[in-house]
């Protein structure tokens, strides 16, 4: 037997050692957690082999024995436990898993497995891991082997390419997006749509604490991307996919009136490491489109007998610009500043370039044939119009071939359509374009029928009560732009409207932007005065409060009713019929089609009314009032000859409409009365300064737009807006409606962000709560 000192003789010094890794793929048991015995399940995962080689001597780092003896010789050694334990700490600071650490894994027999990349075999930790550790490791002089069974084989990032081809179909191309690798092009399109399914939300991407997303490209190999390159990249992939879908080759369909996707790709990466390929000049065109920035100033035509104002000559540049890219686009100004004009300026313009080969088609409401006319005589009087309306024709279809715009309406264009079949325009002009936002509806059809290279819409109201309404718009101007009814709405109107999703509205916002041109009055008309809203409580009495609430009751329970039966949504008419019966008890009893009702003579709203306009008529003021109903007019009127005040009146039956203007601009009235329907558009009332809403309605631009017949260009007076509400009623809780629909809009066109304004069964249940002056809705 040896002593410790001849032991100890024999012995030599730990020599040092190079750390070596096998990385391969092992099956090992993971416990349920369920208590049970043998209750394991099989998980397949990378795993790590440690071992240790001292000088060609290699050591597990498993193996449990303390002295080393090389094989074929009479030397041992002690191993470095110390160095080894250092190793291990490296090792284990790049993510692995010491398996004898886990009480809830068994390794299966045979198998020599120290780490587990992964338990759960989690693609990015292993990509990571080979992206980061493994090339580190190496440069420390580790030995790191890798086998080919091992689960996740990094693939070195190469050239990112982007390649375009035109399509089959007019204005559209397809886009192929990849990685080349060792010469070799790897189309990703397929894994980014599967990755972007997987994974759920983007923004988890972008979040992420790791420093890569693996991205799959078949069998075992794994690209490995920064998470916020991936997370720009499939934000486009994941719109245009989404909105346009894929083309009959499985590519990427994109419009080529969206160039800023082109942009957003290309700020995915570092200057010139996306590679554009294929027909580059696609690309390039699109580039060329200015739509986005503020085009290029354009000289008012020589024809155009006005002066137009800067903001207007901002209007014919975009109108310009274009026709000049083969573009639709809508002109949403604000009501009263000169959205007529500008068009005239646009048409005018065109015939004097030489650019206008067909005549310019304007489509108009029937109330609105004759402004537009009359504004065409005065501003373009060297223009050919053929007026398709009522006697004249006979007399349009004679001159039409040689006339520069035919005006027409949208119930001759829908009724008259071989006439406008047969013909080819140069320019399509929708004025008062929310006439089509419904896109099953005749109007619209028959409007996307007609045969124009450039179609525009005129509307200071493209949103009224939901995003569908702006589809509808797009669906003529420019359709395809926002994709589909279908993928519309699961895009954008549901995200957006339900959701109140911020990055889908900026998304859509960002979408929309070249192709609308919108300016507010406080922006852009700096020489207006100012304009003074006012809300004017009434306080119902006995009588008139108690008919309120025996309506209300038997009015809510039908509802409720309707509702349990059909839903929400589908209870509509059922909500809309309930609530015009208060609002009409709000506006006086004598709307009510009930007995008792008819009898009752005493109207707050009325008395109040009364007791304002006196004194207001005797101070000099012209007076504006609007109401939805024509009866309640009637009884208005009938009150203003009782007292002697001149006034007028426009509903849908009045016959002279121009006759009723010129009798109050000119102050022989000191009253109109006008329906909102009739006279909410196409009438420039400058002489009033006092507009009075009588039963204000949940459509806030609806309502600006009747307002704006007064508060327009050529006022000179301050304009006092007066909107009266039975306190504590539905309309006053209306109202907030109101403003959730004019945050919609405002969202859209103005950059702010919208409220969720779709009606709930609790926001139903408020409209229909008890009339009260307690604790009600601030105004």
């Amino acid at each position: 037997m040896q002593s410790a000192s001849s032991t100890a003789e024999s012995q030599s010094a730990s020599p040092s050692f190079v750390p070596r890794l096998s990385l391969r793929s092992e099956t090992l048991l993971i416990d349920t957690g369920e208590g049970l015995k043998d209750d394991y399940r099989e998980v397949s995962t990378a795993v790590i082999e440690l071992s240790f080689d001292y000088g060609g001597v290699i050591v597990p780092a498993s193996d449990p024995i303390d002295i080393v003896r090389s094989p074929g010789q009479s030397k041992s050694f002690g191993r470095d436990r110390l160095a080894e334990a250092q190793v291990r700490r490296i090792l284990e600071g790049f993510g692995p898993v010491d398996l004898a650490c886990l009480d809830d894994c068994a390794i299966l027999p045979g198998t020599h497995a120290d780490y587990a990349v992964h338990l759960e075999g989690d693609p990015d930790a292993l990509c990571a891991f080979g992206l980061h550790a493994i090339p580190r490791l190496r440069a420390l002089g580790w030995r790191v082997d890798v086998a080919d069974d091992y689960p996740c084989r990094v693939v070195p990032e190469g050239r990112w390419y982007a390649q375009v081809q035109e399509d089959d179909e007019r204005d559209w191309f397809e886009l192929e997006l990849g990685v080349e690798i060792e010469g070799q092009r790897v189309d990703l399109l397929p894994m980014l749509l599967e990755l972007i399914e997987t994974r759920g939300s983007l923004d988890a991407l972008g979040r992420t604490a790791r420093k890569t997303v693996a991205v799959p490209l078949g069998g075992s190999r794994y690209l490995p991307v920064p998470p916020q390159r991936l997370e720009s990249i499939a934000r486009v992939v994941h719109e245009l996919y989404a909105v346009e879908g894929l083309s009959e080759k499985r590519k990427l369909k994109v419009s080529t009136f969206a160039p800023d996707l082109l942009d957003q790709l290309d700020d995915a990466f570092e200057q010139g490491e996306l590679q554009w390929t294929g027909d580059t000049e696609v690309r390039e065109r699109m580039r060329g489109l200015t739509l986005r920035a503020a085009p290029p100033r354009v000289e008012p035509p020589r024809g155009l007998q006005a002066t137009l104002r800067p903001y207007q000559e901002e209007g014919l540049a975009f109108l310009q610009n274009l026709r000049a890219h083969g573009a639709g686009g809508i002109l949403a100004d604000d009501m009263g500043l000169g959205k007529t004009l500008q068009t005239i300026a646009h048409i005018v313009k065109e015939v004097e370039s030489g650019e206008m080969r067909h005549p310019a088609l304007v489509i108009a409401p029937t109330s609105l044939v004759g402004n537009w006319h009359r504004e065409l005589q005065k501003f373009a009087p060297n223009l050919r119009v053929a007026v398709y309306h009522g006697p004249r024709r006979a007399q349009a279809r004679a001159q039409a071939d040689d006339a520069h715009v035919i005006l027409t309406t949208y119930g001759l264009l829908v009724r008259d359509r071989e006439f406008f079949d047969a013909r080819r325009f140069h320019l399509q002009i929708l004025d008062e374009a929310q006439t089509i936002k419904n896109v099953r509806s005749q109007a619209h059809l028959a409007c996307k029928a007609v045969d124009a290279e450039y179609r525009v819409c005129l509307s200071g109201t493209p949103v009224e009560n939901n995003l569908e309404e702006l589809w509808a718009l797009f669906d003529f101007v420019m359709p395809g732009l926002l994709g589909d009814a279908g993928s519309f709405r699961s895009a954008f109107r549901y995200p957006i409207e339900r959701d109140g999703n911020a990055e889908r509205l900026a998304t859509l916002r960002r979408r929309v932007a070249p192709y609308v041109l919108r300016r507010l009055k406080n922006s852009v008309a700096k020489e207006l005065p100012p304009k003074t809203e006012i809300v004017h409580p009434i306080e119902l009495r006995e009588e008139q409060r108690d008919l309120y609430e025996s309506i209300r009751l038997a009015a809510h329970a039908e509802v409720r009713q309707a509702v349990k039966k059909k839903g929400i949504a589908a209870s509509t008419i059922d909500i809309l019929g309930a609530l015009m019966k208060l609002r009409q008890v709000c506006c006086d009893p004598r709307l009510v089609r009930v007995g008792a009702a008819q009898r009752m003579q005493q109207s707050g709203k009325m008395e109040a009314l009364f007791e304002m306009l006196p004194g207001m008529v005797a101070q000099g003021s012209q007076i504006l009032v609007f109401s939805q109903f024509t009866s309640m007019l009637a009884l208005i009127g009938k009150g203003l000859a009782e007292r002697r005040i001149p006034f007028v009146s426009l509903t849908g039956a009045t016959n002279n409409r121009q006759a009723a203007v010129d009798a109050f601009q000119s102050g022989r009235a000191k009253v109109f009365l006008i329906s909102l329907k009739a006279g909410g558009t196409g009438l420039n009332l400058t002489a009033a300064d006092t507009v009075i809403h009588y039963d204000p309605w949940w459509n806030p631009a609806a309502q600006a737009q009747a307002t704006d017949r007064a508060y327009r260009i050529g006022q000179k007076r301050p304009v006092f807006v007066y909107n009266l509400i039975v306190a504590g009623s539905v309309e006053e809780r209306m109202m907030n409606l109101q403003r959730q629909k004019r945050a919609l809009a405002d969202g859209l066109l103005e950059d702010h962000d919208p409220m969720s304004f779709e009606l709930s069964a609790d926001e139903v249940d408020d409209l229909f709560a008890p009339l009260s002056t307690d604790d009600r809705p601030a105004p």
